[in-house]
């Protein structure tokens, strides 16, 4: 991913099994919520300090995508997209619990620091030829995750087109792009790797 970050939008609920997972209704349009960038640090086998005394912290493995241009109506993927990389949406879901049952943000459940660590960026290879190839999250050498674009709610030139016309996205914005089915808590000592296709992109341990 390139050095400048703005903008940090994920997308919640986009894989129909992860709303299912966790109980929640598929969504009719993309559900969007942010990030600061202060979140975003490198998945790069180092340790990451969480904060596990706050209830328990679950781990959301994800195809992440930044926009290499700015936004205008009628730009596709692949015109405004060049580079990609894997990520975790790491969640407060006790926190998230108690928010959403009050109908407050999702920003304390989702937001703190270090809650977006992201895997060195990869080419985006097309929208075309994305499907040919899965992501999977392993946690302690096990596989807990696999995704795949073809298996989103809402698709890449959905999601971008929904953002630009409702937020806006600029050059250097990122995209979360939501998490299959297999999300589950995270402990101190716990190793994550992430995968593209067959070649691992990043590993973290949690401190």
């Amino acid at each position: 991913m390139c050095a400048l970050v703005n903008n940090v939008y994920c997308v919640g609920r986009n894989y129909q099994l992860h709303a299912a997972e966790l109980g929640n209704a598929v969504p009719e349009e993309p559900m969007i919520f942010l990030k600061p960038s202060h979140a975003v640090v490198p998945l790069d086998g180092s340790v990451l300090q969480l904060p596990l005394d706050r209830g328990s912290l679950h781990f959301e493995g994800e195809l992440v995508i930044q926009l290499a241009e700015d936004y205008s109506p009628g730009m596709t993927v692949d015109e405004l997209v060049k580079t990609m990389a894997l990520g975790i949406d790491f969640t407060l879901r006790d926190v998230q619990t108690v928010i959403k049952e009050k109908g407050h943000p999702w920003t304390a459940a989702k937001a703190f620091k270090s809650s977006a660590p992201l895997t060195p960026s990869i080419t985006f290879p097309g929208t075309a030829k994305l499907a040919a190839t899965d992501f999977t999250v392993l946690k302690n050498g096990d596989e807990v995750q696999r995704g795949n674009v073809k298996d989103m709610i809402f698709s890449l030139q959905r999601i971008i087109d929904y953002i630009g016309e409702f937020y806006g996205l600029g050059k250097g914005d990122l995209i979360f792009t939501g998490t299959p089915a297999g999300v589950g808590p995270t402990e101190s000592g716990d190793v994550f790797e992430l995968f593209w296709g067959d070649i691992r992109l990043g590993r973290c341990e949690i401190g």
